[in-house]
């Protein structure tokens, strides 16, 4: 019999546990999630739960294993390799608590790229919510449904989905040096780029990636200083999707809290 474990099949490192990793390693092909192991898939479409577009740490295996497991959810989670138009991965505006600056998407019109499509029943779906930050008034990411055709997703087999829901960064994303958001090249590069081009940066995390992640893992004061910093560095553009969230924003990207969106 094949090995499908997440360790047989290279997939066993959650970005929690090593944040330079930041996104982890994505499977090369779809398959059903299910405890510690990747399995081959029946279909691709699953008509009683959500399609939820992963961009970053939630299409690395490891890391969505361990969401589900720490809240005791044992169902199977299926990981669907899509072809998505109009979306690209960028960099959000925030710090966070697991010691690395996350991917956030951005609008990006006739842009193609391969992305998972997440397939979550009800429980999966609150916790991922939770995860990101949708139920708080401060959190991170609000959960915004993209229809088809101003994002296109499209399965292997042909099939061509109504629309999915992604998480959109409440805070914004960060720019390329003009007003258009950047895409996300990895962690150590990331962070390697922001420490060097801002001093202020440099005091607040120290000098390398690695004090980066030490010391935003260690402090949560020391994440949402980095986060304001990112806003009065003028790092920070709109991703171009916050129109989708189910609540209009009462504040511009960079400058701290939205309102709650409510939960689709």
């Amino acid at each position: 019999m094949a090995d499908h474990t997440l360790e047989s099949l290279g997939l066993a490192e959650a970005p929690r546990d090593h944040p330079l990793l930041y996104p982890g390693v994505w499977p090369r092909e779809s398959g059903l999630l299910d405890g510690d192991r990747l399995l081959p898939l029946d279909r691709l479409v699953y008509q009683d739960r959500v399609p939820v577009l992963a961009v970053g740490s939630n299409a690395c295996p490891a890391q969505l294993r361990y969401k589900m497991a720490e809240s005791g959810i044992a169902a199977p989670v299926p990981m669907v390799k899509a072809r998505v138009t109009g979306v690209e991965i960028g960099v959000s505006a925030h710090v966070s608590r697991m010691g690395y600056v996350s991917a956030s998407p951005f609008e990006a019109p006739g842009r193609v790229r391969e992305l998972f499509i997440t397939w979550l029943d009800a429980e999966q779906l609150a916790v991922v919510d939770a995860s990101e930050g949708v139920p708080l008034p401060d959190g991170n990411y609000g959960r915004a449904w993209l229809p088809a055709p101003e994002v296109l997703v499209e399965l292997a087999d042909g099939t061509a989905l109504p629309g999915a829901y992604i998480y959109v960064n409440r805070r914004g994303v960060l720019h390329n040096g003009t007003s258009a958001p950047r895409t996300h090249p990895g962690q150590r590069a990331l962070l390697t780029e922001l420490l060097t081009g801002s001093a202020r940066l440099r005091e607040l995390f120290g000098v390398t990636p690695e004090d980066f992640c030490t010391r935003a893992r260690a402090d949560g004061r020391v994440c949402a200083a980095g986060t304001r910093l990112l806003g009065e560095e003028k790092l920070v553009t709109s991703s171009g999707l916050e129109r989708y969230l189910p609540v209009q924003q009462t504040g511009s990207p960079g400058t701290g809290s939205s309102l709650l969106p409510p939960l689709t």
